[in-house]
């Protein structure tokens, strides 16, 4: 089976581009590293070239790109998907060499409706290096999507995709690892009405940034949906608010690794507010409601 490095980056669609710009800019801390030929703008938290890239359109999600081991990789998941007659895409040069990657292929999930990009090698960010200042973020962390086919997109993610269960809380939501990166989670699967993003998630390096986002986002009159609790299935500790467009952002700390052999048995917590935060707050009913599956590819 292909094996996987991380999530390497996911592209989201906004309805004001220059607003969320400097949103997630000047308020949720990311760097901004130049615009595309489409006028698409590239955020990131690293020393690559984007883990985060912003386009115009109807707000939602428009891919996630994942980035794999090897180009061995590429082609064991192209022969693995298109053994089952799901359709593979060669993104064209001119596009990977826009987006400062080699060799790139996507295809849209049957069950998800999520077009999925994987990509081995990005180029590094010229000039500054990743800086944190306003908060202190670690990586782009995880993305939870939301489908109404939910055991069969859970069972292709285990069998075709090579993730693994961490953890699920009933049948309502599944926490999965991209294999054999050890986070607790890349990617969550929610059981729900309609397909779409519930949030984005970015990972911090000091609970200090969590307090710190709370002020901030009071401060700037952005709308806090969740928290600050504490994640019982992963042990992390959250922070969820609205961008300008009502897509939900997650800040996290903390977050249980797995090793590559002999990890632990995935626990099924019971469906209870409890299972989601151990320290029982509210949430608000906006939490994951804004978010369309852009369905690019035909």
């Amino acid at each position: 089976m292909h094996r996987y490095s991380r999530l390497g980056y996911v592209a989201l669609s906004v309805s004001d581009l220059p607003r969320s710009s400097r949103f997630y800019q000047d308020v949720w801390g990311l760097m901004p590293n130049g615009s595309g030929a489409a006028g698409e703008q590239f955020f990131r938290c690293s020393n690559d070239h984007h883990n985060l890239v912003l386009h115009q359109g109807a707000p939602g999600i428009k891919r996630i790109a994942w980035q794999m081991e090897s180009e061995g990789d590429l082609g064991k998941i192209a022969q693995t998907l298109g053994g089952l007659g799901l359709r593979v895409q060669e993104t064209p040069l001119a596009e990977c060499l826009a987006l400062k990657q080699g060799r790139t292929l996507r295809f849209s999930c049957p069950f998800t409706g999520v077009t999925h990009e994987y990509f081995v090698t990005m180029e590094r960010a010229d000039g500054v290096s990743w800086l944190p200042e306003m908060a202190k973020i670690q990586r782009i962390g995880h993305v939870v999507l939301k489908t109404p086919r939910y055991q069969e997109a859970v069972e292709f993610y285990l069998n075709v995709l090579n993730f693994r269960v961490s953890d699920a809380i009933g049948t309502n939501i599944s926490f999965m690892r991209c294999f054999p990166n050890p986070l607790h989670h890349s990617l969550g699967l929610l059981n729900a009405p309609k397909a779409g993003l519930h949030h984005l998630n970015f990972m911090v390096s000091e609970v200090d940034d969590i307090g710190k986002a709370l002020w901030r986002f009071k401060k700037n009159d952005v709308p806090i949906v969740r928290g600050p609790g504490r994640h019982p299935p992963s042990g992390s500790m959250f922070l969820y608010a609205l961008d300008p467009d009502g897509l939900t952002l997650e800040y996290s700390f903390g977050m249980e690794e797995f090793p590559e052999v002999n990890p632990r048995a995935h626990r099924v917590l019971p469906l209870c507010p409890e299972s989601i935060d151990s320290w029982g707050g509210p949430t608000d009913a906006r939490l994951g409601a804004v978010g369309a599956v852009e369905h690019a590819l035909e």
